[in-house]
């Protein structure tokens, strides 16, 4: 029994440590609503107060699936060319669960007459990385290594940058969220390291008729020994109260979103993705929820609906 658990166990090891070299960052369905989530440089954009928090359940229906909290908050100063932020993740998949808290400084110029602006931003923050074997099912409870109760632990330091260039109706901006690669030692005779994980992103809003906007968006990711990601999506607004939109993520994933405008500081939203891999014979999908709330004061009062 000993030797089938201590096999399993490093079976696990070996799965955790090709996930860390691979797509080690959160996956997120509803970034252009919340940016902020993977460049910096979105930190006080909105001329608002900007509280946001996102729930994903991803791959519903897998036992040890990843499951993603995130609560973000961000604002300009009284300058607005510098804005701050603060994001606070709570990661799981399987035994091994990550809290990251990270800080957000960004400086922007404005470039041209209609107030476009250009952002750089920087982050610095914790990784605070856990991994609890006790939480494994077992043939044999009494195994010295799981009565023990093995687990590892490790607080690891990270900054990360990015670019983000805007308008009204428009964004595009490029980031790494982790610059170093932190070692992560699984065991005496494993590690893995933090890899570097580089986005680009950009939308642009167009007006087709009084009641209706289109956003065509996309995102491409990358990593060290994972294939590139590219996504697209397009939504449409309409009567400025209710976005509905499509996304494609190439040969990983399909899925549906919606965000409806409560009032004019106040919305929620969902999405749902279908996998075309082959974990959609163990999977039901998964699922996204995100509320954010805009703080404005009464002297800026609201300009035009939020597109990004």
């Amino acid at each position: 029994m000993k030797k089938q658990f201590t096999l399993t166990l490093s079976t696990l090891f070996l799965l955790t440590i090709g996930t860390l070299k691979a797509q080690q960052e959160t996956q997120h369905s509803m970034y252009f609503f919340n940016p902020v989530l993977l460049n910096p440089a979105y930190a006080g954009s909105q001329e608002a107060i900007q509280i946001t928090g996102t729930a994903r359940d991803q791959w519903t229906g897998l036992r040890g699936a990843p499951k993603t909290q995130v609560l973000s908050i961000h604002s300009p100063l009284k300058t607005e060319s510098i804005g701050v932020g603060l994001t606070v993740l709570n990661d799981e998949l399987g035994v091994t669960k990550n809290t990251g808290v990270y800080a957000d400084l960004a400086y922007s110029v404005k470039v041209n007459k209609k107030n476009n602006r250009l952002a750089f931003g920087v982050k610095a923050g914790m990784d605070f990385f856990r991994q609890d074997f006790s939480r494994l099912r077992v043939n044999d409870n009494t195994d010295a290594l799981y009565t023990d109760g093995f687990q590892y632990k490790k607080n690891l330091f990270n900054i990360g940058a990015g670019l983000y260039y805007y308008g009204k109706r428009h964004y595009i901006g490029v980031s790494t969220p982790r610059l170093v690669k932190n070692k992560i030692n699984l065991a005496s005779d494993q590690q893995a390291l933090q890899e570097n994980h580089y986005y680009a992103f950009g939308g642009i809003v167009v007006k087709l008729n009084p009641a209706i906007n289109m956003r065509p968006s996309f995102i491409v990711k990358y990593v060290n020994n994972a294939p590139l990601s590219i996504e697209g999506n397009l939504s449409f607004l309409f009567y400025d109260k209710i976005w509905i939109g499509a996304m494609y993520r190439h040969k990983a994933a399909t899925g549906l979103n919606i965000m409806y405008n409560i009032n004019q500081n106040l919305r929620i939203g969902y999405a749902y993705d279908y996998q075309l891999t082959s974990l959609q014979k163990f999977s039901q999908g998964s699922h996204e929820i995100m509320l954010s709330y805009d703080l404005r004061s009464k002297s800026k009062g609201f300009k035009s609906p939020r597109y990004f």
